[in-house]
């Protein structure tokens, strides 16, 4: 299922949920950002979506013609079938410099077009994507899930692609809709994000780095997005929120 979250003269943003059954993976969406012939397919997923995706793409572009693949980190949700969108498209594949020697492991040795030509390799403060004459912006979101993490912003837009920050466990076919009220909807987010994000510390940083773009809205690679009431509440909950090392303890590591 498509959902058009921004359209706007030549810049159109499209999230894409619900592809594959929810008892035959995890739950995961995809966005394109589209700004004139500049495309950007986000987080596309693994072998078991490839082919549904590709389906919905072709509403849309010709995935053989995707200029960029952005890439917030390095599980198989985000990048197992990166080998397909290397063969089958001219597309660049942009990610953390610390998976990018990772990354090739899962692209087969007797593959042609698979060099480094092919990857843009961003450094731990992140770094401009470009798409004509405007951007999609990587933001440094490190250790929020993964070492070597980002979201991405889109200005045009003003969405922020949250990757696994602000992801929510919902059932398969649940509709893609804004949270309307986050106090109910913080159970499906809790547990994650209290075993997947590294600190509070890394939260808090995150939570005013994100302040201080000011998005529209946040829409997280699992689950629901948010906008206005909502998403505040969400940076306030996610700023004091113990995760991670926070909650370790002796008890945890008992022999």
């Amino acid at each position: 299922m498509a959902t058009i979250l921004f359209e706007q003269d030549n810049h159109r943003c499209i999230a894409f949920n619900d592809l594959v059954r929810g008892d035959d993976g995890i739950q995961a969406n995809q966005f394109l950002i589209q700004h004139g012939s500049y495309s950007a397919l986000l987080d596309p997923g693994g072998q078991l979506l490839y082919n549904p995706l590709i389906l919905a793409l072709g509403s849309y572009i010709k995935p053989s013609e995707l200029t960029w693949l952005l890439c917030s980190h390095q599980d198989p949700d985000i990048i197992g079938s990166v080998d397909k969108w290397l063969l089958y498209s001219r597309t660049t594949v942009v990610c953390s410099k610390l998976w990018g020697r990772f990354v090739p492991h899962l692209v087969p040795g007797y593959m042609p077009n698979k060099g480094s030509e092919r990857y843009m390799l961003l450094p731990d403060e992140g770094g401009r994507i470009a798409m004509g004459d405007t951007w999609v912006q990587a933001l440094p979101a490190h250790f929020l899930h993964s070492v070597g993490n980002f979201s991405f912003y889109d200005p045009t837009s003003r969405i922020l692609f949250s990757g696994d920050i602000g992801s929510s466990m919902i059932a398969s076919e649940t509709p893609y809709a804004f949270v309307a009220d986050f106090q109910a909807h913080k159970a499906r987010m809790e547990g994650f994000h209290r075993r997947y994000m590294a600190s509070n510390r890394a939260a808090r940083l995150w939570v005013q780095m994100v302040r201080s773009v000011a998005p529209a809205m946040i829409v997280p690679q699992h689950g629901l997005p948010m906008r206005g009431e909502a998403m505040e509440r969400f940076l306030d909950w996610l700023a004091q929120l113990e995760c991670g090392v926070d909650l370790l303890a002796p008890v945890g590591y008992a022999a």
